[in-house]
């Protein structure tokens, strides 16, 4: 999918791409990046999770939750946890675990960074920032955002949808934003409350089932022209 919306960022920070075989990053920081730093960050993680899936070839393919692998490094381990706590396969979890490990790492060179791996983004930053919503055809998308304050433990914001884009998902919604403190933890709780999305009139069940998901701090589903959220967000017209 091309990632159109990257035209549209308004931001203080500077912006580094960084594209590794299937990894597409648009990394934002509080100062400009050397490329270079950037990229090998990005082989760094997909060459450790590459190297274990070739050992572990069930684990790019599971559908259910996976045992805990004291031994995976720690991209799959962080993987694996996360689809175990939403009921889902790591997979799941592939881009919010990307985008977290690598942003982990820049934070050795920056004070301040975004990392945004397609729907799922990792964020450490020292001033608000306003997350819009792409939703595809629904008349809510980009029309609502999110706003992100420094001091509320939300280092990660995570979109699945049912109806925009290739990542699977069994469910129709036009949008499932989960709010954490682990960026892998939202991406698999995204595709995991998405699943249970078919039409409107299951929002309201499917935020209950995420409720009960341990390490979520907030949920917004977005399908046709309804909307419904949860927990401690900040919702906000654009």
């Amino acid at each position: 999918m091309e990632r159109f919306y990257r035209n549209s960022v308004r931001t203080h920070l500077h912006m580094t791409r960084v594209v590794v075989q299937q990894t597409d990053l648009g990394i934002y920081s509080n100062i400009r990046l050397e490329a270079a730093i950037a990229k090998d960050a990005a082989i760094e993680h997909r060459g450790y999770l590459e190297a274990y899936m070739r050992r572990h070839p069930e684990f790019m393919h599971a559908l259910a939750p996976l045992p805990d692998d004291p031994l995976a490094p720690a991209i799959a381990r962080k993987m694996i946890r996360a689809g175990r706590a939403a009921q889902v396969g790591p997979m799941a979890a592939v881009a919010g675990a990307m985008a977290e490990q690598v942003g982990q790492s820049l934070l050795n060179h920056v004070e301040e960074v975004v990392v945004e791996n397609g729907g799922d983004i990792f964020l450490c930053v020292r001033r608000p920032l306003t997350i819009g919503i792409y939703a595809g055809a629904s008349p809510l998308s980009l029309k609502v955002g999110l706003r992100i304050s420094p001091g509320t433990g939300i280092k990660a914001v995570c979109t699945s949808s049912g109806t925009v884009g290739h990542s699977l998902s069994f469910g129709r919604a036009d949008a499932v934003c989960v709010l954490s403190s682990s960026c892998a933890l939202a991406d698999a709780a995204a595709t995991a409350i998405g699943n249970r999305v078919g039409s409107s009139k299951d929002i309201r069940s499917a935020i209950a089932w995420g409720e009960h998901v341990e390490g979520l701090i907030g949920i917004l589903i977005i399908k046709a022209d309804q909307m419904a959220a949860w927990g401690q967000l900040e919702v906000v017209p654009l």
